[in-house]
């Protein structure tokens, strides 16, 4: 499902954000590379590819998605030391989104009428399943780009794996209550429709071809009570997210619960300090 690429010029680190990814240009083009040995290691990583390509299953813009490789000799012109280790700890398969040449960060004062009607229920649909709370009115991780929205930077989604041992399947089922604070959650009035089609999209087969675009390399445990083999780590994503896409999804109606609760009480925005 993903082509890999090689990395063959370090362009520019991009410091938004903890991860310290950049754009790299590679043999089909520029990419914003994520790095596995960044900060938030490898999981940030497994999480940009699957809810990217989640996304795409439930008809959401994603840029393109690949796997690039880092080589040894790679960066080491790079002046920034905090560069050189990142660099230096990130040899082997990382994760890439096409760079959107030209692109704007959205902002729903201006950018607002470039987005389709069913666009925010299916985006806090998705967000609401993986457990994303980085897709805020400060950091809506969202381009504008050829008149529309796409969808960017999931490193943080999925915080189940993080701590795997903990995970139930009741606690799978959970609600997400930080989908209260979504940028696009008081446009989302559909959510009940998306519901059912979103979920049609994800049935279990569906599932299978998005982790088995997971690396390995990138599924080797990381810390204590980890699956313990790549086939393991892909068996746990699909039975997690199987337990989240069971019907009755309570994530869904608390998407909607906590949207009818901001139309309540709507959001003041606060003016810049003079």
């Amino acid at each position: 499902m993903l082509p890999s690429l090689s990395a063959a010029r370090y362009v520019q680190p991009l410091r938004e954000g903890g991860s310290l990814p950049a754009v790299v240009e590679t043999e089909d083009g520029l990419f914003v590379v994520k790095f596995r040995g960044a900060g938030q290691g490898r999981k940030a990583l497994v999480a940009e590819l699957i809810v990217g390509l989640l996304a795409r299953a439930v008809g959401l813009p994603v840029p393109d998605l690949a796997l690039v490789e880092i080589p040894p000799p790679f960066g080491r012109s790079e002046p920034d030391p905090e560069i050189q280790d990142v660099l230096r700890r990130s040899h082997g398969v990382n994760v890439g989104l096409r760079y959107l040449d030209g692109a704007f960060n959205f902002d729903g004062s201006a950018a607002a009428g470039l987005v389709t009607a069913d666009f925010p229920s299916r985006l806090v649909w998705l967000d609401a399943l993986v457990t994303n709370p980085d897709r805020t009115h400060r950091n809506p991780n969202l381009l504008i780009w050829e008149h529309r929205p796409w969808l960017i930077d999931h490193g943080a989604a999925l915080y189940a794996h993080h701590d795997w041992p903990s995970v139930t399947a009741a606690s799978a089922r959970t609600p997400f209550p930080l989908i209260r604070d979504h940028v696009l959650l008081e446009r989302a009035d559909a959510i009940a429709t998306v519901d059912g089609e979103a979920a049609a999209a994800l049935h279990d087969g569906a599932l299978e071809p998005i982790l088995d675009a997971v690396p390995d390399s990138l599924l080797m445990p990381a810390s204590p009570g980890d699956p313990a083999s790549p086939r393991a780590a892909r068996e746990r994503y699909r039975a997690w997210l199987g337990q989240r896409l069971a019907s009755p999804r309570a994530f869904a109606a608390e998407a909607a619960a906590a949207r009818m609760r901001a139309l309540d009480h709507p959001r003041v925005a606060v003016g810049a300090r003079r």
